[in-house]
C-alpha cells in the first residue's frame, strides 16, 4: 500500500509530505485547489511521462518520492527478478525528478531505473482510474482487455498476439516468394541456358591463344612457303649457295691452321657454327617439305574463334577463363534457387504448424473468455445493484470475428469480439453502453467492473479520481459504501466532491490552496474531529461554518460510525 508521498516544486506545490493509511482514503477540497495534482505527482513517480511545464515556477526541477509497502505477488516477483531490486523491510522507495527540458532521473531503492521500469512496477502495485476511463468504456476494444484481465489471461493473449504476428510475417514472406517466383523463373531459365551454352562449347584455358597462332599460320601459308623456299635457295650447297661458300671458307681456314696454330679456337668455333647453320637449313627444308595448307582447318579455326568471341562478348568476359567463371557462378546461383524451393517448402510447413497452433490457442482462449464472461457478468451486475442500479442487467456478449464476406476469422487477439451491454431499466433489453448509459451510470459501471477485477488481481492500491461524476443523493451514498467495502481488502483512494462519499473514509485528507509570500501554494492536511465535520459541512453546503450544515455533517459522520 502507499504509505507516504513527498512532493517538491510540482505545479502549485512547493513542498508537501502526505501520509496515508490502509482502508479508504478520501481527498477533498475546493475546485482548483490541486487535488488531482497529488494523483498526477504520484503518476509521475510511477512512470508517467513528465512535462517541464509541470515544474513550479522559479524552480529548476521537481521531485516526487513515494514509499510503498508491498506484499508478495507474481507480478512483483517478476519485476524484482527482472531488475534485481529488493524491497527493504517490506517497502520500496521510489524517487523521480523532472527537469524543465522534460528529462530527469528515476530510482527505486536508490538504484537508477528507466521510466519504463517504473511503469512496469506501477502495473504490479497501483491501479489509477481517472475520469477519462469512464469514456473508454465506449470503446469496444477496451471491453476485450477488461475481460482478459478478469480472466487472468493478459499474458497468454500477449503471447498469442506474438504468435499471430509470427504467422502473419510468415504469410508475408510466402507472398513475397510468390511475387518473386516469375522473375526468378526467368532468371533461372536464362542461367540454365547460359550454363548449357558454355558447357557445350567445351572451352579450355589457353585455347584461344593456340588457335589464333594456328590461324595466323594458315592465313599466311603462301608467304610462309615462299620465304622458306627463298631461304633454301640462298643457302643451298649448289654453286653460289651460302653453305657452299661457307664450306670453302672452312677448308681454307683449316689449311691456314697449319701455318698458325693460334687459330685453333677460331676454327673450332667456325666448325661449330657451320654445323649449326647446316642443321638449321635442314630444319627449314623439313618445314618446307611438310608444310600443308588445309582450307577446311582454317575455316574450322575461324568458326571456333568466332564462337569463343561471341561467348566472351555475351557474358562480359575478356578471356575464356572469365566465361568459365561466369558459368560457375551461374551454377551456384541455380543451386540457390533449388535451396530457395526447399526453404519455401520448409517455410510453408512451419506456417501450417503455426497456423494450427494459432487456431487451437484461439479456441482455448475463447473457451476461457466464455467461462469468465459469465462470472464477470454476474459479479458486475451484483455490484451495480449495490451501487443503486437495482434493475440493471449487465451482459458480456461474445461473438466470433467475421470477415466482410461473413467468414469466421482470427485476429491478433483471438477469434472473439467482446462487448459489454447494459440494460439500466426493467423491461429493456441490454444494448451498447454508448446507447443507454448516462454519465453517472457509466461511472458506476466502471466502478463495478473495477471492483470485479480487483477481486481477482493482486494489486493492493486502487485510486479513483472523481468517480462521483454525474451522481448524487442515495446513489452517491451507495458508491461511498461500495468503496468502503472495497477498502476492506484493498487500499482505496478517492478524490470526491460529495460528502455522502467522504463520510465513509477511514482517512480524510483536505487539499487547500493558500497564498504565501505573494505566491499560491497547495497544502494537504489530515482532517479529523471538528476539522472533518467542518469539511463535510463545506462539501454539503459550500460553507463549513453554517450551523445547520455542521449539524447535518456531524450526524452523517455519526451514522457512518455506527
Amino acid at each position: 500500500m502507499l504509505e507516504e508521498l513527498n512532493i517538491r516544486n510540482y505545479a502549485l506545490i512547493d513542498e508537501v509530505s502526505v501520509h496515508f493509511k490502509p482502508g479508504f482514503n478520501v481527498l477533498s477540497g475546493e475546485t482548483g485547489t490541486g487535488k488531482s495534482i497529488l494523483i498526477d505527482a504520484l503518476s509521475l513517480a510511477l512512470g508517467a511521462k513528465g512535462r517541464g511545464e509541470s515544474i513550479r515556477e522559479g524552480a529548476l526541477e521537481a521531485e516526487v518520492t513515494a514509499t510503498i509497502r508491498v506484499s508478495s505477488s507474481p507480478e512483483l516477483s517478476d519485476w524484482i527478478e527482472k531488475y534485481g531490486i529488493e524491497p527493504e523491510d517490506g517497502a520500496l522507495l521510489i524517487r523521480r525528478t523532472l527537469k524543465r527540458n522534460g528529462r530527469g532521473s528515476a530510482s527505486v531503492q536508490a538504484v537508477p531505473v528507466t521510466r519504463g521500469a517504473l511503469a512496469e512496477l506501477s502495473d504490479a502495485l497501483v491501479d489509477i482510474h481517472g475520469q477519462h476511463e469512464h469514456q473508454s468504456l465506449f470503446k469496444v476494444a477496451v471491453h476485450r482487455k477488461l475481460l482478459d484481465r478478469f480472466a487472468g489471461i493478459d499474458e497468454r493473449v500477449q503471447n498469442f498476439t506474438a504468435l499471430f504476428s509470427r504467422l502473419s510475417e510468415m504469410g508475408k514472406q510466402l507472398e513475397q516468394l510468390d511475387r518473386e517466383d516469375a522473375q526468378m523463373a526467368r532468371e533461372a531459365e536464362f542461367l540454365r541456358f547460359a550454363v548449357d551454352e558454355i558447357d557445350s562449347a567445351e572451352l579450355s584455358d589457353g585455347e584461344e591463344e593456340v588457335l589464333e597462332e594456328r590461324q595466323k599460320i594458315l592465313s599466311g601459308y603462301e608467304e610462309l612457303a615462299g620465304n622458306l623456299e627463298k631461304i633454301l635457295d640462298v643457302s643451298a650447297e649448289a654453286r653460289n649457295g651460302a653453305l657452299s661458300g661457307l664450306r670453302n671458307a672452312g677448308e681454307i681456314l683449316n689449311k691456314t691452321l697449319g701455318i698458325d696454330s693460334s687459330l685453333t679456337e677460331i676454327v673450332q668455333r667456325f666448325d661449330s657454327a657451320f654445323f649449326e647453320i647446316e642443321d638449321i637449313i635442314d630444319e627449314v627444308r623439313k618445314r618446307r617439305d611438310t608444310a600443308e595448307y588445309d582450307p577446311a582447318e582454317l575455316e574450322s579455326i575461324d568458326e571456333r574463334l568466332a564462337r569463343i568471341s561471341m561467348l566472351e562478348k555475351k557474358y562480359g568476359a575478356l578471356r575464356i577463363s572469365e566465361v568459365k567463371a561466369y558459368a560457375s557462378q551461374a551454377r551456384i546461383r541455380l543451386e540457390g534457387f533449388d535451396t530457395r524451393d526447399e526453404q519455401r517448402r520448409e517455410l510453408s510447413a512451419e506456417r501450417d504448424a503455426v497456423q494450427a497452433e494459432v487456431v487451437a490457442e484461439a479456441a482455448a482462449i475463447s473457451r476461457i473468455r466464455r467461462g469468465s464472461s459469465v462470472q464477470l457478468q454476474e459479479k458486475t451486475e451484483k455490484h451495480l445493484h449495490v451501487l443503486g442500479m437495482a434493475d440493471a442487467r449487465f451482459k458480456v456478449e461474445l461473438e466470433g470475428k467475421r470477415s466482410s464476406e461473413g467468414r469466421a476469422v482470427i485476429g491478433p487477439y483471438g477469434s472473439d469480439v467482446v462487448e459489454f451491454l447494459l440494460s439500466a431499466n426493467r423491461g429493456e433489453s441490454p444494448q451498447s453502453l454508448k446507447s443507454v448509459a448516462s454519465g453517472g451510470e457509466l461511472s458506476r459501471v466502471m466502478l463495478a467492473i473495477k471492483t470485479s477485477l480487483s477481486e481477482s488481481d493482486t494489486i493492493q492500491t486502487m485510486i479513483f479520481d472523481e468517480v462521483d461524476t454525474g451522481i448524487g443523493g442515495e446513489v452517491a451514498r451507495s458508491v461511498g459504501e461500495h468503496l468502503h467495502g472495497l477498502s476492506l481488502s484493498k487500499q482505496v483512494f478517492c478524490i470526491t466532491h460529495l460528502a455522502s462519499i467522504a463520510v465513509f473514509a477511514d482517512n480524510h485528507l483536505q487539499v487547500n490552496k493558500n497564498s504565501l509570500d505573494g505566491r499560491t501554494v497547495t497544502r494537504v492536511q489530515n482532517v479529523d474531529g471538528d476539522l472533518r465535520v467542518r469539511e463535510i459541512a463545506r462539501m454539503l453546503a459550500g460553507d463549513g461554518d453554517n450551523a445547520e450544515s455542521l449539524v447535518y455533517a456531524a450526524r452523517l459522520l455519526e451514522e457512518r460510525e455506527h
